[in-house]
């Protein structure tokens, strides 16, 4: 019995871990979500605080079908959250190999997606604070070279465009200066019209896309390390669920085998009340 309360009390503690960080990201996308204002975007994939909620969502309900589960023993919950994780675990396990045999198609989508975010750079609060900290998190600017912020209605390099900000880049794709205590806002104005060479002086000329893909493979074992410890971590819950409805199914098979005794045994106590205490002295000695 040791072993089965160590296997249902950490598989509880780690679901309800799981839950209470669950329900702070909803909680933060929600936040998010109602101080925008109504017109921003909408969509799931360049929306972070609609991506909290549905992220958050769908973690809180899965481990609260573990959490509940584990912690009253029922059978039904385990096994739908078991099912839930190595469904989750097989979809991450055919996107890596997707992703890997189909290099070429994903870095075309990815590319198509983060040139939509540029688009919308300026819609959105929150994709602006994303791609903003992306900029400076991977020092690059646009998807593939600083000239693609042109994309954006903002930014576009046209004798057309009345922006303040036409020809220019953010902010957050400025080389940042030594011991420089006051953030120069304006330090990427006109730099579109400049060379290459002359434009790296002042920003990020390198593309995000490419800027990341670096990033990765500098620190290839940190990234290989944390998403092996994700996979191991998703396999330990499964098998802490696996072990715990074994546990629950054999204490029900015992409890079954048992039965028939324990009745026979009440049924004696019934008819022959008088003799039940000499036969618990005559075992006892």
């Amino acid at each position: 019995m040791r072993g089965y309360r160590g296997i249902k009390y950490t598989l509880f503690i780690c679901c309800y871990i799981f839950w209470v960080v669950s329900a702070i990201l909803t909680a933060v996308g929600i936040y998010g979500k109602i101080a925008k204002e109504k017109d921003v975007v909408d969509t799931l994939t360049l929306d972070p605080a609609l991506l909290l909620i549905v992220v958050g969502s769908a973690m809180f309900l899965i481990t609260f079908l573990g959490c509940f589960g584990a912690l009253r023993n029922t059978t039904c919950l385990l096994k739908m959250f078991l099912g839930i994780l190595v469904a989750v675990l097989l979809l991450q396990i055919a996107a890596g190999v997707v992703g890997y045999l189909f290099t070429d198609m994903v870095m075309e989508r990815t590319e198509r997606l983060m040139m939509k975010a540029i688009i919308r750079y300026r819609e959105d609060w929150d994709l602006e604070n994303a791609i903003d900290f992306i900029q400076k998190k991977f020092r690059c600017c646009g998807v593939e070279s600083y000239k693609d912020w042109s994309r954006n209605v903002y930014f576009e390099c046209l004798d057309t465009n009345p922006s303040l900000e036409a020809c220019g880049v953010p902010f957050s794709c400025c080389v940042g200066l030594q011991n420089q205590t006051v953030l120069n806002t304006m330090c990427g104005y006109g730099v579109q019209q400049l060379e290459e060479s002359s434009a790296g002086q002042d920003v990020f000329t390198i593309g995000c896309l490419q800027g990341i893909a670096l990033w990765a493979k500098a620190n290839l074992l940190l990234v290989a390390g944390l998403t092996a410890g994700l996979l191991l971590l998703e396999v330990c819950m499964i098998g802490l669920a696996a072990g715990q409805i074994s546990w629950i199914k054999k204490v029900q098979q015992l409890k079954n085998e048992d039965a028939p005794r324990r009745k026979s045994e009440r049924k004696d106590s019934y008819w022959y009340p008088a003799f039940a205490d000499f036969n618990d002295e005559c075992n006892s000695e």
